[in-house]
């Protein structure tokens, strides 16, 4: 008889045990869909930057510096997205949103520019996407946090520590993406 308790305890803890392993294993895997959510619209955005590039270099005038700038940011958040750094990831973002900001407050100057068809569209395009990307950071850092407060909850954290689960990384922003814009020293540059 205690033969069979001690049997329906152990049964019962062991299923315990799988459904908690189960459930981490499902919230790890919503950080990484989170993730690669937001790596598509990333690699879109990046993939309609060269494009906002060469219409704005059609204007001959139009500040290369900047155009300059977006590039290298660009291949420096390439290189970060390989490498899997969040902190560097986010760090860059913030820099290349700032210099959007700086193209299109330069494009103010250049009427032609700003009335060309194909400068609209792209403006338009980048700036949906980055109201994409924002949401789906939103989504991200939520997927981190229950994953995160999940592997150290008592008792999931004896399964997260025996089968090797690891706290996820937010996307943190930099102090300066936190800021209010300052649209006038957009205009000075």
């Amino acid at each position: 008889m205690y033969l069979w308790i001690l049997l329906a305890v152990f049964a019962a803890l062991l299923l315990y045990a799988v459904s908690l392993y189960n459930a981490l294993v499902r919230i790890k895997h919503e950080v990484s869909r989170s993730w690669a959510n937001i790596d598509v619209l990333l690699k879109q955005r990046h993939d309609e930057l060269p494009k906002l590039v060469a219409v704005c270099q059609q204007y001959a005038q139009f500040e290369q510096a900047t155009l300059t700038r977006v590039m290298e940011a660009r291949a420096a958040i390439r290189t970060a997205t390989r490498g899997g750094d969040i902190a560097r990831i986010g760090e860059l973002e913030g820099s290349l949103r700032g210099l959007l900001g700086q193209i299109y407050a330069v494009a103010e100057a250049y009427p032609e520019l700003k009335a060309d068809q194909q400068f609209a569209l792209l403006s338009e395009r980048i700036s949906t996407l980055e109201n994409a990307i924002a949401d789906r950071r939103e989504l991200y850092n939520e997927a981190v946090n229950i994953n995160n407060i999940r592997i150290e909850q008592f008792p999931d954290v004896l399964i997260a520590q025996t089968m090797g689960f690891a706290k996820a990384s937010p996307l943190r922003f930099s102090s300066q993406d936190k800021a209010d814009v300052d649209i006038a020293a957009l205009f000075d540059r």
